[in-house]
C-alpha cells in the first residue's frame, strides 16, 4: 500500500515542479517551491486532476502522468508562442480558436509554429514513452475496486468539469486575496501567478458576467448632450452632396514604421502622407495589438467599443444575433448595395454568419477571386485585392458600400516565401535588434509597402471613376513585432500597447465636406464616414461624433496602460457603456427616436426610386 501510494505522490511532486520549470514565469518557477507553495499548486492544480482521472481509467500512474505532463507541455507552450508574438498569455477566450481551425485557421496559426524540429522531436520522444508505458507498465491497483474507481472517476470528472466552467466555488483555490491577480493586466498576472492560474482566474473572473445596462443612466446621458446631438446633427445635415458609391480597406497590421526609433528619417509609406494632404486623416486607437483582427473590425462595421464589453474577446464568435445594428445596416436603409471582400476562407472567425448578421448582401472570399490571383508572401497580394474591389465597383445602380480586407502583410514575418530578397534586403532597419528581428521587421516594411503601392494605385482608379467615391483605408492593429519594439522603442516613448494605427479618408472628387482631421477611436470611424457621404439621420453614429474627443484615447489593447480619466471623462465613458449595451441588444431606439427625424429642411442623400424604397427597412432586416 506505501509503494502503491508512494508512487502517485512523488510523480505528483515531480508535476507541480515540471510546470514551474515550463510555465517559465518568475513568480511560480521551481526554485520558489518553497516561498511560494501555493503559488506553483494552483498552476499545476487541473494538471494534476487530469492526471489523477487519467490514473484511475488506465491503473497506470507513469502513463497517467505521462499524458498529462504532454497536455500541460502544449498549453504552456501555444501560450509561450502567443506571449511572444502578442505579448500576453493565453486566455481562455483563445479556446474558442479550436473550432476555427477547421476554417482555415490551421494554415494561417500553423505559420506561428516553430520552424526547428528540435520540438517536434521531443514530442515524439514523449509520446514515444507514454506509448511504451501503455503498453508495458504493470496496473497499480486491481481493475475490480468494488465501486471506488467509478465514484472516484465520476467525482474527478465532476471537479474538472465545474472547474473548466468556472464555478465560483473554485475561487477558494484560486482566491485573489491569497494569490493576488491583476485584472488589468493578463501578462502582468501571469508573470506573477503563472499561466494556467491565469487562465482560471480569469475564467472565474469572466464566468456568468452579463452586461446589463442602465437605461435610466443612458436617458440621463442622452438629455444632458442634447444640445450638442441637435447641433451637430443639424450641421451635418448641412451636406447635401450626391450619393456617393464608399470604398473601406481594412490594411492588415498597417502603421507607419517611422515611429520606431533608429527608422524616423524614412517615408515608408508616401501614398497615405500624399493622400493625407487633402483627406480627412489622423491617429486611429484600436482595441488590439498584433493580432485580433476582428475586434477593430467589429468596431468599424459596427460602431460599439468593444471596451464596453470585457467579456467578449472575439465578438463574431460570442454574438449569435441574427440581427446586429450595424454603419452596414444604415446604409442599406440608404438604398445601398452592402458587400464585404476578403482573400481569405470566408467561415474563418465566422465571418460567413457576422456578415449575414451585420447586413451585407454578399461576402466575396478567396473561392469567388480569379483562380489565378497572385500572391505575395503566404498571402494573397493586395493587387488581387485592388483589382477585386474594382471589379465589384458598378458604373450603374444602386450605390455600393464595398468593405475590404487585406491579407498579405499578416504575419508571422520570419518566412520569406515568394519575395523579392534583394527588395527586401535594402530596406533599413534601426541598430540593435537580434538578425532574426531585422528579417521579420524587412519582411513586414516590404509588404506594408506594396499595401501603401496599393493605396495610392485604388485611391488613383476611383479618382477617375464618374460615379464619386468615399476611400477609407485603415490599419487594424500593429503587426507583432515584439522584440523589434521592445528592444528599438518609439520615437513616443509610448507602449507598443499604446500605438495608433494611420487612417485616411478620401473624397475622390472632392465634392464633399472639407477634410477634418482628428484622432479618433476605431469605433468612431463609422459615424464620420457617414457623414461625409451625406447619410446623417442616425443619432447613435452621431453621438459618437459628439463624444469623440472625450474618449478617442481609452481605446487601447489589452494589457495597455490604462490612461488615467477625470471626472467628466469617467461620466461620459460609463454613459456610452450603457447606450453602447442598449445598441446591442436594439433597445436604445426609444430613447433617441426624438433625433432620429432629420428636420424638414434636411436634405438626406438618399437614392430616389424603388432602390430606396425596397431597402427603407433595411437597417432592422
Amino acid at each position: 500500500m506505501a509503494s502503491r501510494v508512494a508512487l502517485p505522490l512523488c510523480l505528483a511532486v515531480a508535476f507541480v515542479l515540471y510546470t514551474g520549470f515550463l510555465d517559465g514565469n518568475p513568480g511560480v518557477a521551481s526554485l520558489e517551491w518553497a516561498s511560494r507553495p501555493w503559488h506553483l499548486l494552483a498552476n499545476a492544480f487541473p494538471g494534476l486532476l487530469l492526471a489523477a482521472l487519467l490514473l484511475v481509467l488506465t491503473r497506470r500512474p507513469w502513463l497517467s502522468f505521462g499524458v498529462s505532463f504532454m497536455v500541460q507541455g502544449a498549453v504552456l507552450a501555444v501560450s509561450a508562442i502567443k506571449m511572444k508574438n502578442l505579448g500576453a498569455p493565453l486566455l481562455p477566450a483563445d479556446f474558442r480558436m479550436v473550432g476555427q481551425l477547421k476554417n482555415g485557421g490551421l494554415h494561417l496559426l500553423g505559420g506561428y509554429l516553430p520552424s526547428n524540429p528540435l520540438p517536434y522531436l521531443a514530442i515524439l520522444g514523449v509520446v514515444a514513452l507514454i506509448a511504451l508505458a501503455a503498453r508495458y507498465e504493470p496496473p497499480l491497483f486491481a481493475r475490480r475496486t468494488r465501486g471506488r474507481r467509478l465514484v472516484s472517476g465520476i467525482a474527478l470528472v465532476a471537479l474538472i468539469g465545474t472547474l473548466l466552467a468556472g464555478m465560483p466555488a473554485w475561487s477558494a483555490l484560486y482566491d485573489k486575496d491569497r494569490l493576488g491577480l491583476q485584472p488589468w493586466s493578463a501578462a502582468g498576472n501571469a508573470q506573477f501567478n503563472g499561466v494556467v492560474t491565469t487562465l482560471m482566474q480569469f475564467r472565474l473572473q469572466d464566468s456568468g458576467k452579463k452586461s446589463k445596462p442602465d437605461a435610466a443612466e443612458a436617458t440621463r446621458f442622452i438629455a444632458d448632450t442634447d444640445g450638442d446631438l441637435r447641433r451637430h446633427m443639424s450641421a451635418a445635415a448641412a451636406n447635401r452632396r450626391q450619393t456617393p458609391d464608399i470604398v473601406v480597406v481594412q490594411s492588415e497590421s498597417f502603421f507607419d514604421p517611422s515611429a520606431i526609433r533608429g527608422l524616423e528619417g524614412h517615408d515608408f509609406a508616401p501614398n497615405l502622407h500624399r493622400l493625407a494632404k487633402h483627406a480627412s486623416t489622423g491617429r486611429l486607437h484600436v482595441p488590439t495589438y498584433g493580432g485580433g483582427t476582428i475586434r477593430t473590425e467589429f468596431e468599424v462595421l459596427t460602431g460599439l467599443s468593444l471596451r464596453y464589453f470585457p467579456e467578449m474577446q472575439f465578438p463574431y464568435l460570442q454574438i449569435h444575433a441574427e440581427v446586429v445594428p450595424s454603419m452596414v445596416r444604415t446604409l442599406r436603409s440608404h438604398g445601398y448595395e452592402t458587400i464585404a471582400v476578403h482573400g481569405n476562407d470566408a467561415a474563418f472567425w465566422n465571418r460567413t454568419t457576422a456578415f449575414r448578421s451585420l447586413g451585407f448582401d454578399r461576402f466575396v472570399s478567396q473561392p469567388d477571386f480569379p483562380k489565378d490571383y497572385r500572391k505575395d508572401g503566404q498571402y494573397m497580394a493586395d493587387s488581387a485585392m485592388t483589382d477585386e474591389i474594382m471589379r465589384q465597383l458598378k458604373d450603374a445602380g444602386p450605390p455600393q458600400f464595398v468593405f475590404a480586407i487585406s491579407m498579405e502583410a499578416h504575419g508571422p514575418y520570419d518566412k520569406s516565401a515568394d519575395v523579392d530578397t534583394k527588395e527586401r534586403d535594402a530596406i533599413p532597419v534601426p541598430e540593435g535588434i537580434s538578425d532574426d528581428a531585422k528579417l521579420q521587421l524587412r519582411n513586414y516594411i516590404y509588404h506594408m509597402r506594396h499595401a501603401d503601392a496599393e493605396l495610392g494605385r485604388l485611391a488613383d482608379l476611383l479618382k477617375h471613376r464618374e460615379r464619386p467615391t468615399l476611400l477609407l483605408f485603415y490599419g487594424d492593429h500593429l503587426p507583432a513585432l515584439t522584440e523589434t519594439f521592445d528592444k528599438a522603442g518609439f520615437v513616443d516613448g509610448g507602449s507598443m500597447l499604446n500605438q495608433t494605427v494611420p487612417y485616411v479618408l478620401v473624397d475622390a472628387h472632392r465634392d464633399g465636406p472639407p477634410p477634418e482631421p482628428e484622432d479618433v477611436a476605431a469605433w468612431m470611424l463609422p459615424g464620420k464616414l457617414l457623414e461625409q457621404a451625406g447619410v446623417h439621420d442616425d443619432a447613435y453614429f452621431a453621438l459618437t461624433q459628439v463624444v469623440a474627443p472625450k474618449l478617442a484615447m481609452l481605446t487601447h489593447a489589452p494589457d495597455a496602460p490604462v490612461p488615467a480619466e477625470d471626472a467628466m471623462q469617467k461620466y461620459t465613458d460609463v454613459s456610452m457603456s450603457n447606450v453602447a449595451k442598449l445598441r446591442l441588444k436594439k433597445k436604445l431606439g426609444p430613447l433617441m427616436a426624438a433625433y432620429t427625424t432629420p428636420a424638414p429642411n434636411a436634405s438626406l442623400a438618399r437614392q430616389p426610386g424603388t432602390a430606396e424604397q425596397n431597402a427603407a427597412s433595411g437597417a432592422e432586416q
